[in-house]
């Protein structure tokens, strides 16, 4: 199997003549895993170690949003639209059904695609995220810039800051995390523009004051994971709730971790991951 740090980037143009880049790992049989990436997020964000875990047992298709990474189209300028994009990266393969897999503002655009094609969705995984109007989400971008202006300083990956907690663990563990996302050598995604970035957070900021989702009527089983202490999006009260929110959903969080907790704990998720989509 073809490990994610080797994976080529490649494209597709759909009918409505965006191009989407992305990477894909895994058998290519079975229901497809759709990951959808966070914030500022491209390509070389994914870990290394989750990805090649799922894709141990699935068959994964990673994109970069629209005017993101080797993505060419129109930047997205609400959380909504996002989705739509991601469903259009899905329908030019002609899949009927899609496993998603979505961390952080791709939590967000994961449950705006369940809420504009539920039938298309056979189980989601919603990670470091929480429900649309959820406490403290329209508080990111505040939070972004102060994480931001702690890694000009400090010269440090910003991830430092607004991923891990600030314990003697959680230091060495995004330590050890940016040290997976810099392992791929060749072929690495073009990082995000600062008027991206800034439309991005905009998106967020709206998405947090909007009203929110009902998900009472879905059906499908989903997973919801985050670290005990996110400080980008407070896991209390949001990551119960948005397990609440769903008839069949299950909650793991993970201890002395934060907003990246999948990535902390990776091996950890990966099983967790991996016996819910089975």
């Amino acid at each position: 199997m073809t490990a994610y740090v080797d994976a080529p980037t490649k494209t597709i143009e759909t009918t409505q003549g965006n191009t989407f880049a992305y990477r894909e790992v895994g058998d290519p049989t079975g229901i497809p895993l759709i990951g959808v990436i966070h914030l500022s997020g491209n390509l070389d964000n994914w870990d290394p170690v989750v990805i090649d875990g799922l894709a141990k047992k699935h068959h994964l298709l990673l994109p970069d949003y629209l005017g993101v990474g080797g993505s060419v189209g129109r930047p997205a300028a609400t959380i909504q639209e996002m989705a739509t994009d991601m469903l259009e990266f899905i329908h030019h393969f002609g899949f009927t059904k899609v496993d998603i897999l979505g961390f952080s503002m791709g939590g967000f655009v994961a449950q705006e695609m369940i809420t504009q094609e539920p039938e298309l969705i056979h189980r989601a995984i919603l990670t470091g995220t929480g429900p649309r109007g959820g406490r403290g989400i329209s508080d990111v971008t505040r939070i972004s810039d102060r994480s931001l202006v702690k890694a000009i300083l400090t010269r440090e990956d910003v991830k430092t800051y607004s991923f891990f907690t600030r314990t003697p663990n959680g230091k060495q563990r995004a330590h050890e995390f940016l040290s997976r996302l810099k392992l791929r050598q060749c072929d690495r995604d073009q990082q995000m523009t600062w008027p991206v970035y800034r439309k991005q957070l905009k998106a967020i900021n709206k998405w947090g004051a909007e009203q929110p989702i009902d998900f009472s009527g879905i059906a499908f089983p989903v997973l919801v994971a985050n670290g005990e202490n996110d400080l980008m999006v407070p896991t209390r009260p949001n990551s119960y709730e948005l397990a609440k929110a769903f008839k069949k959903s299950r909650l793991v969080t993970y201890p002395d971790a934060g907003h990246a907790g999948v990535f902390q704990y990776g091996t950890a998720f990966v099983k967790e991951a991996n016996q819910f989509l089975q």
